[in-house]
């Protein structure tokens, strides 16, 4: 058996290798401090919790699904993005239910490009942006994400040419791996790149309620007549820390939500009733648990740069999201002090070129473990020599 050809330039190769090597030192009794994943290590709140088991004994919510999402979450959809980003939305035509904002990222290639369109995706990324244009057998542009433009695309810099055979932009706000951010002037720019080449530009907002010292990041939507070339994905079950129940909504330009829904009608089957009012709850209930989970993240941040800082690792204290894209220190490449600092110290971190080839000299730590795993992780790093 062969694999079909549109999947062999997928690789998840460092990520296993990570992996790999993670169990053969478990194997061996090393317990490994792992800083690898972003999945919020910190409890939803009792509010949603208690919605999800109360729907748990509805028998009704065993049945099947619709792929567009219940109609109450469509709405509390519409209600959360009216509060949050003073946008409205129509629950029926312009909201979308997803399995994760992941979900829709990695069908939105296939639902809107035929093979050979160009996809321009930003590098580094996160990886499901390539895959789904691999998957849709697109022509790849890579737009470098660089430190002299605060990691902001330089949209002067794509070649004319290739704006204008363009079908898709995917951009990322805060931005995993590299925890920039974005403000909204750089929207407005975006916004009129996409439109000047009528290119559909797809945002990830994912990351949009974990933000340090008071930053609010726009959405596209917020943009006037963004709606006519945008669609916007956000994170319901990373934001209110239930990663694994995978939750998220795409909203935005309402043939694009059309065409995507259509997809994935025929591929599943939605998100299970249960876990929809549980997002119910969260998005229109008491919102404390964003303002905690920021204090928290900060926190972990400032332990962990202060004390790796004290060790000779400098590296700068992230804007928003749960990581740090730290520089890696001496002249190794990323993957070789990656699997250094696992073999030797017991933390694993994510090299960057995992992320694309302009996040080689970088590693993402993500940072969901206690304070005092952290402070563990620091000690271990210390008592070896890979910072000298």
């Amino acid at each position: 058996m062969r694999e079909a050809t549109r999947i062999e330039p997928i690789r998840s190769a460092i990520f296993a290798e990570m992996n790999a090597i993670k169990a053969e030192l478990e194997a061996k009794g090393v317990s490994v401090i792992n800083l690898g994943i972003g999945s919020p290590d910190q409890p939803p709140p009792a509010h949603v919790v208690e919605r999800l088991k109360k729907e748990l004994d509805i028998r009704e919510n065993y049945d099947y699904a619709t792929s567009e999402g219940l109609p109450e979450l469509r709405e509390a959809v519409s209600v959360w993005y009216k509060r949050r980003f003073k946008v409205d939305l129509n629950p029926e035509s312009e909201v979308l239910t997803l399995m994760g904002s992941h979900d829709g990222l990695a069908h939105i290639c296939l639902a809107l490009l035929n093979p050979g369109d160009v996809a321009l995706v930003p590098d580094p990324h996160y990886p499901v942006y390539k895959v789904s244009a691999l998957l849709a057998e697109a022509k790849i542009h890579t737009i470098p994400l660089l430190a002299k433009n605060n990691f902001l695309p330089d949209f002067e810099a794509i070649p004319e040419d290739i704006a204008n055979q363009a079908k898709i932009i995917i951009l990322n706000y805060p931005n995993n791996p590299i925890t920039a951010v974005a403000d909204y002037p750089f929207c407005e720019k975006a916004v009129d790149f996409a439109r000047t080449h009528d290119i559909l530009l797809c945002h990830d907002a994912a990351y949009s309620e974990l933000t340090f010292g008071g930053f609010k990041p726009p959405s596209i939507l917020q943009v006037p007549g963004a709606k006519d070339i945008a669609v916007e994905f956000h994170s319901v079950s990373k934001t209110y820390n239930i990663a694994g129940c995978r939750l998220g909504f795409a909203v935005g330009n309402p043939d694009v939500i059309r065409i995507l829904a259509r997809l994935k009608t025929n591929l599943d089957y939605g998100v299970f009733k249960a876990i929809q009012y549980a997002g119910v709850a969260a998005l229109l209930g008491p919102q404390d648990v964003i303002q905690r989970n920021i204090e928290n993240y900060e926190e972990r941040m400032r332990v962990f740069v202060e004390g790796i800082g004290r060790l000779g690792w400098e590296m700068e204290k992230s804007k928003a999201t749960m990581f740090l894209w730290a520089p890696v220190p001496g002249k190794r490449s990323s993957r070789d002090f990656a699997i250094e600092l696992l073999k030797e110290a017991g933390v694993l971190v994510i090299p960057g070129n995992a992320f694309g080839d302009y996040g080689e000299g970088y590693v993402r730590i993500a940072l969901v473990k206690p304070v005092e795993v952290l402070r563990d992780a620091i000690e271990r790093i210390g008592r070896t020599n890979l910072l000298v």
